[in-house]
């Protein structure tokens, strides 16, 4: 949504905005890819607004010009201003990454087409292959979204996202294609929090851990994953473990038309719905509210955290960025 306060505020966060983009990109953008970046981002602005942050920025130091076609690219003073940003910009970033990567989805079941969001994962290149090994098991036993990813090498992208040297990366489908997809048929989806989900005997238990989107600057998975909370191995080999999950709640009279859009993602080898409950009554002992069903989603880096469990460094990034559904291939065809 448009920012709305003083001037010198609606200023810093759109310097901010900017020197994400340009971060995450790593390569010189343009004040038109950059306003266009924006606006999918919720900051509407037009580019001769974007030249004069850039004008301000590289008075700061913030950015480079490399070339009037080339654009800017961020400079070290300004990764560091991304890293030690405003903390009143940085909550609540969670649960708004999640209402824009819903609607900057636009796969569409039935024909097979547009794009899901997904999460990132960096591995070294030349491990690549024996962390497909360990992914394996997690994707068969459905603890992931989906059974497609994507995979690029260094200098290639993945959406928005550019695969830095001597690193390869996995795209995993995110939960938040439910969101998405519900999102264009009418159906409304309130994200709660990301937990961790007890399973016993390959059945949803009880979520023992639990962090709110609306009160986090980070995906939850990526805390418990560095957390070392995570237990997928031993729910993938012996049906009990701890899984990364995701709570979510909708409307009553929805939920037969969820049902029907469900199982067309389940067509097109898209699942993520571990437990869907009954009208006001609680799921795996989270309450919900009236008039409302609670809905149990798999997180969808599962995978990548079973590759922590075993000693692996990974740099994830959740929520990402959103991918042609068409680029997608089979984990097992890898």
């Amino acid at each position: 949504m448009p920012f709305v306060g003083t001037p010198h505020g609606d200023t810093e966060r759109k310097t901010l905005m900017i020197l994400r983009i340009l971060r995450e990109t790593g390569e010189p953008l343009g004040s038109r890819h950059l306003a266009r970046e924006m606006r999918s981002r919720g900051i509407v602005t037009s580019e001769r607004a974007v030249r004069y942050h850039l004008k301000l920025m590289d008075e700061r130091g913030l950015t480079r010009l490399v070339g009037k076609k080339d654009g800017r690219v961020i400079t070290e003073r300004g990764v560091e201003e991304v890293v030690r940003a405003r903390v009143r910009d940085k909550v609540g970033l969670a649960i708004s990454r999640i209402e824009i990567l819903s609607f900057r989805t636009t796969f569409d079941p039935r024909t097979g087409k547009g794009e899901v969001p997904v999460n990132v994962s960096l591995l070294p290149a030349e491990g690549f292959s024996a962390a497909l090994e360990i992914m394996g098991p997690v994707f068969a036993a459905g603890y992931a979204v989906s059974p497609l990813v994507a995979v690029a090498t260094e200098g290639e992208r993945l959406g928005d996202v550019l695969v830095p040297e001597g690193m390869t990366a996995l795209a995993t489908v995110c939960s938040i294609v439910v969101n998405g997809v519900l999102l264009k048929s009418g159906i409304p989806m309130d994200s709660k929090f990301g937990g961790i989900l007890q399973v016993r005997g390959h059945k949803p238990l009880r979520f023992v851990e639990l962090i709110t989107y609306a009160g986090s600057s980070l995906d939850p998975s990526e805390v418990f994953i560095r957390g070392g909370m995570t237990d997928v191995i031993g729910a993938t080999q012996d049906g009990e473990g701890l899984i990364l999950a995701n709570f979510r709640e909708i409307p009553a009279p929805c939920l037969g038309l969820m049902g029907e859009i469900v199982s067309a993602l389940e067509e097109r080898r898209i699942g993520g719905v571990l437990t869907v409950g009954e009208v006001s009554a609680p799921v795996c002992q989270v309450p919900v509210d009236i008039n409302k069903a609670g809905i149990i989603l798999v997180g969808g880096l599962n995978p990548v955290s079973a590759l922590r469990e075993r000693g692996w460094e990974v740099e994830n990034r959740a929520m990402a960025t959103v991918l042609d559904y068409e680029r997608l291939r089979p984990v097992d065809g890898l």
